[in-house]
C-alpha cells in the first residue's frame, strides 16, 4: 500500500523523487471521484437542458462596482494563511516532505511569509477591482445554465460532504476521537460515507431550489454521478489501506482468483494497523496478518455495475423524474449492506439485530428508494409529459 506517490513510484518504478510524497495517494483519488462525477454530471445536465427539462436562470453582475472591502480582505487572509504555511514549508524543505499533513495541520509557520501573502494578496484584489471601476457601473444580466455551474456544485458537495462524512464519524468511531480530536477532525481517514451523502444532498437540494432547478430532474441527474465518485473514492481506501477493509478471510482461495481480490495483508497501511514489518523503516511498517476481505475492491466493482444499470437507463426512464434516484437509492443501499457483512465495523443492537450504522442507514434508504419510487411513478402518471 502506498501512503503518497513517492512510495508509489519507488516502489513500482523505483524513482526516488522525495517531492512526490506531497501528493496523497488517498487525496488524489478523492480528489479524482469528485472530477469524474462532475463529468458526468455535467453531461446529464446537458442533455436535460437540450430536452428542454432543466432551465437556465437569470444571474445579474455589477460591472466597474469599484472596490469591495469584504473581497480585499477575505484574500488577504487567505493570502496571509498561504504565506505562512508555505514560507514555513520552503524553510523546512526537507521536513515537510517527510510528513506535510502534520506542518499542514498543526499551527507553525512563518509570520514574515504570512504578511508578505496578506499584502501581496489583498493589494493585488484591490489593484483589479479599483482598476476595473467605472464612473456608472453596468449591471449585465445572464442566462446561466446548470452544466456551466458544475464545479461549483462539486465544491459545495466536497465542502458539505467531508464535514458531514466527519460529522457522522465522531458517533461511528467515538473512542477513537476523544482520544486525538483535532487529529481526528484533520485527518482524512475514518470518513463515513452516508454521513457525507446526507449532509451534501441536503446542500445541493437547497442550491437546485434557490436557482429553481426541478429537484426529481436534478436528482436523477447526480444518481450516476454519486455512485462513480463513490467507487473511484474506494480506490483510494483501497491502495492507501485507510482501514476500510474486510473481516480475516482465512477461508481457501479458489484457484481462479487473483490473490488481490480475495485476501490481502495491506502492508504499509496508512491506517498504521496490523503488526510490524521486520526491518522496515518509517510511520507506516505495519501488515495485517492474517490477511483481510478487500472490501473496498469489491465495492468498486459493484460500484461501476450499478454506474452502468443507471446509465443505461437515464435515457429510457426520463418521463419519469426522481425514479432513477429511487433506483441508486436501493441499489445503493443493498449494496452497501451486503458488504458490512463482512466489512470491519461496530455493530449495534437495533430491534434484536447486530447491525452496523452503515448498515441501519442502508435499510432505510433501501425504505425510502421505494417509497420514492411508487410515488414519481404515481405522479407521472397524472404527468405524462414529464415535466415535473
Amino acid at each position: 500500500m502506498y501512503a503518497t506517490f513517492y512510495e508509489l513510484f519507488q516502489k513500482l518504478f523505483g524513482i526516488d523523487i522525495p517531492a512526490l510524497s506531497l501528493i496523497k495517494v488517498f487525496g488524489f483519488f478523492f480528489a479524482l471521484a469528485f472530477l469524474v462525477a462532475a463529468y458526468f454530471l455535467a453531461s446529464e445536465f446537458k442533455r436535460l437542458e437540450k430536452a428542454g427539462f432543466i432551465p437556465s436562470w437569470t444571474e445579474k453582475t455589477i460591472i466597474g462596482g469599484g472596490v469591495k472591502w469584504s473581497e480585499v480582505l477575505i484574500n488577504a487572509f487567505v493570502g496571509f494563511v498561504l504565506g505562512y504555511k508555505i514560507l514555513f514549508a520552503l524553510l523546512n524543505w526537507s521536513d515537510f516532505i517527510r510528513n506535510s499533513e502534520a506542518y499542514i495541520a498543526n499551527t507553525n509557520g512563518n509570520m514574515l511569509g504570512g504578511l508578505l501573502g496578506a499584502l501581496l494578496y489583498g493589494a493585488y484584489v484591490y489593484y483589479n477591482q479599483k482598476k476595473a471601476a467605472l464612473p456608472q457601473p453596468k449591471v449585465i444580466e445572464a442566462q446561466v445554465y446548470p452544466h456551466t455551474r458544475v464545479f461549483d456544485l462539486v465544491i459545495l458537495a466536497a465542502v458539505f460532504g467531508i464535514l458531514g462524512a466527519k460529522f457522522f464519524s465522531f458517533f461511528e468511531y467515538w473512542d477513537v476521537f476523544l482520544q486525538d480530536p483535532i487529529g481526528h477532525l484533520l485527518s482524512f481517514s475514518g470518513l463515513n460515507f452516508y454521513g457525507g451523502l446526507i449532509v451534501a444532498a441536503i446542500a445541493l437540494a437547497v442550491y437546485a431550489k434557490r436557482k429553481n432547478i426541478p429537484l426529481l430532474r436534478f436528482m436523477d441527474s447526480t444518481a450516476p454521478a454519486l455512485i462513480i465518485a463513490y467507487g473511484v473514492g474506494r480506490l483510494g481506501c483501497h491502495f492507501s489501506g485507510d482501514g476500510d477493509w474486510g473481516i480475516v478471510n482465512s477461508a481457501p482461495k479458489p484457484s481462479f482468483l487473483p490473490n488481490w481480490l480475495w485476501a490481502l495483508h495491506y502492508p504499509n497501511n496508512v491506517a498504521r494497523e496490523g503488526v510490524p514489518i521486520p526491518g522496515c523503516e518509517g510511520p507506516y511498517c505495519f501488515v495485517l496478518d492474517p490477511p483481510v476481505y478487500p472490501t473496498s475492491v469489491y465495492e468498486f466493482f459493484m460500484a461501476l455495475a450499478i454506474f452502468g444499470i443507471l446509465w443505461s437507463l437515464r435515457k429510457k426512464l426520463t418521463p419519469i423524474p426522481g425514479i432513477l434516484f429511487a433506483i441508486y437509492m436501493v441499489l445503493n443501499g443493498i449494496e452497501r449492506f451486503c458488504i458490512e457483512t463482512i466489512r470491519v465495523n461496530d455493530r449495534y443492537d437495533v430491534l434484536g439485530f447486530q447491525l452496523s450504522q452503515a448498515q441501519s442507514i442502508a435499510i432505510l434508504l433501501v425504505t425510502l428508494g421505494i417509497i420514492l419510487g411508487i410515488f414519481v411513478y404515481q405522479r407521472s402518471k397524472k404527468n405524462p409529459l414529464g415535466t415535473v
